[in-house]
C-alpha cells in the first residue's frame, strides 16, 4: 500500500525450519512455487529475505518505513493462507490501529 506514493512495505522476511513438520507447506511453497519469485520482480522496492531458522515454527514479517514490524506465524497453514498472508502485509500500511 502506498501513502503519498510511498510504499509502506521495506522488507519481508520468510523464516522457516528445515526438517520441522510444521514447516512442511512453506518449505513446498519456496520450492516450486514461482509467486515469490514474481511477488519480487513487480515489486523492486520491496526486499525479500529467505533464512532457514532451524527448531523453530515459521513465519512471514514485514517490516515498514514506520520502523514498525508486523509478524505472522504460518505453521501447518496452506499455500493459499501464505499468499494470503504475503499479499496482506503488502498492502497494509504497517501503522498500529489503536
Amino acid at each position: 500500500m502506498a501513502t503519498r506514493g510511498i510504499n509502506q512495505l521495506k522488507k519481508l522476511t520468510l523464516r522457516y525450519c528445515e526438517i520441522g513438520g510444521s514447516s512442511t507447506t512453506i518449505r513446498n511453497y519456496l520450492q516450486q512455487s514461482p509467486h515469490l519469485i514474481n511477488l519480487a520482480k513487480s515489486n523492486p522496492h520491496i526486499t525479500i529475505i529467505v533464512k532457514p531458522r532451524n527448531g523453530h515454527h515459521p513465519y512471514i514479517q514485514g517490516d515498514y518505513v514506520t520502523g514498525q514490524a508486523k509478524v505472522i506465524c504460518v505453521k501447518n497453514t496452506t499455500e493459499k493462507r501464505i499468499l494470503e498472508v504475503m499479499e496482506m502485509l503488502r498492502n497494509t500500511s504497517g501503522r498500529k490501529i489503536v
